[in-house]
């Protein structure tokens, strides 16, 4: 969590420079945004989903980011395993180069915008302490937990430990969180938020954390298959020509090929 007037000037010339050339959202939904602190929980959409939270998303509010892409000495291979390793193998070479390049970029912009970084080791616990501050603060979370595993033409399958931080939440404020979907949509120029999902703290966790995903991913291709036909923006970075449409599932698969 980071406060803007303590930020560099380098920083802040590139956030107007992101603003310029990116869609610039709307928001729709904002009526099933809960009066108090949220998680928000959306579709990644390749670096969409992160810059319409940091630019565009009303209210105070802070983004998980992969803690390798705020430390200098993971960023390069974090980048590269996670933007690029699928590329042909003749260029990969150039993607190692450019991952190696954005490096001192990255440092600046994720060490900088409202991020809390997050671990996939011992500091998680950090990653949740810190998250349940800034709940606490007022402030939601935002999190894009998509991995790369497919799930439907909408959404690919959602890491589930961050229905944790509801748990942890739960044991020291004794409230319960509700989960926001959120579909951003860069094609309509749109983020729309969906009715939230609330933590059952009575519940296992373990059948929380399968209940909170498969509501949210549900909702999230429900409100995408609602729109009008647009082109969805994947997580994966796969070629143009295979981006899908947000037509239902069932029509998907029988006349397209990812």
């Amino acid at each position: 969590m980071n406060d803007r007037k303590q930020t560099p000037l380098s920083y802040r010339i590139l956030r107007w420079f992101v603003w310029l050339f990116s869609p610039k959202f709307r928001t729709s939904g904002l009526e099933n945004l809960p009066d108090g602190p949220c998680v928000i929980v959306g579709n990644h959409s390749q670096m969409y989903g992160p810059i319409a939270a940091e630019i565009f998303m009303p209210g105070r509010h802070d983004i998980w980011c992969a803690g390798e892409m705020m430390h200098r000495e993971d960023v390069a291979e974090y980048a590269y395993r996670d933007f690029w390793s699928g590329k042909p193998r003749s260029v990969r070479w150039l993607y190692r180069l450019l991952s190696r390049v954005i490096a001192p970029l990255s440092l600046l912009v994720f060490n900088n915008s409202h991020t809390i970084a997050v671990y996939r080791d011992a500091r998680l616990i950090s990653t949740y302490q810190r998250s349940i501050d800034a709940l606490q603060d007022g402030r939601s979370i935002v999190i894009f937990p998509e991995c790369y595993d497919r799930h439907n033409n909408i959404v690919c399958a959602f890491q589930d430990k961050f229905v944790d931080l509801a748990r942890f939440y739960y044991k020291k404020t004794g409230t319960e969180l509700c989960f926001v979907p959120l579909y951003v949509a860069p094609r309509l120029k749109t983020m729309y938020f969906g009715r939230p999902v609330r933590f059952d703290a009575g519940s296992p966790i373990r059948r929380e954390r399968a209940r909170i995903c498969t509501a949210l991913m549900d909702a999230i291709t429900a409100m995408a298959v609602s729109l009008p036909e647009h082109t969805v923006v994947p997580y994966p970075n796969i070629s143009k020509r295979k981006y899908p449409k947000n037509i239902p599932l069932e029509v998907y698969d029988e006349t397209t090929t990812v």
